[in-house]
């Protein structure tokens, strides 16, 4: 894994997190615990602050940036960020799935209890709201969360991958 400081700002990880050895946090990043990097992410807090809440999952390849001198990446508790997702200077509540190849961009809200479609592009300045969930490109609504069979998807994900973690950090 690399941690890197930059302008004196260094990742903080508490010791029940699991980063992959190819991993990249750099920089003004903090998490709360139980939280997962994985392979081939990159994190990169040089710009502004990226700060995750408790068990937060950033799946293979995804990328966690911020906007300079604008806009922090902010990201609650229960969030799982799927693969190749990327998450640019927005706000991510709690109790969220970011879908394989979602794009998120600056200055976006995610409200609580939602999920962003694998694919899904989130434009500048959307606010999604609590128990939606988005797809498309741009993303819009496409229904609410107690009409769909994923109610229990967002719970049961970040559960999964604090279990996946435990299996990785048996191996270290």
């Amino acid at each position: 894994m690399l941690i890197k400081t930059v302008n004196g700002k260094t990742p903080v990880i508490p010791e029940d997190c699991y980063v992959a050895e190819n991993a990249t946090i750099i920089g003004e990043v903090t998490f709360g615990t139980s939280c997962s990097v994985w392979f081939n992410a990159v994190i990169r807090g040089d710009v502004n602050f990226i700060s995750f809440g408790d068990k937060v999952n950033i799946q293979d390849g995804a990328v966690i940036h911020c906007t300079y001198k604008k806009h922090p990446t902010i990201v609650g508790n229960n969030v799982s960020i799927g693969h190749n997702a990327i998450v640019h200077g927005c706000t991510i509540h709690d109790n969220v799935l970011i879908g394989m190849g979602a794009i998120v961009m600056d200055n976006c809200v995610v409200e609580s209890n939602s999920i962003v479609a694998a694919g899904a592009v989130v434009t500048q300045n959307t606010v999604i709201t609590s128990g939606s969930i988005w797809a498309g490109v741009p993303a819009k609504k496409v229904k609410d969360i107690d009409q769909s069979n994923f109610a229990g998807e967002i719970a049961r994900i970040s559960d999964n991958y604090v279990m996946y973690s435990s299996w990785f950090k048996e191996e270290e």
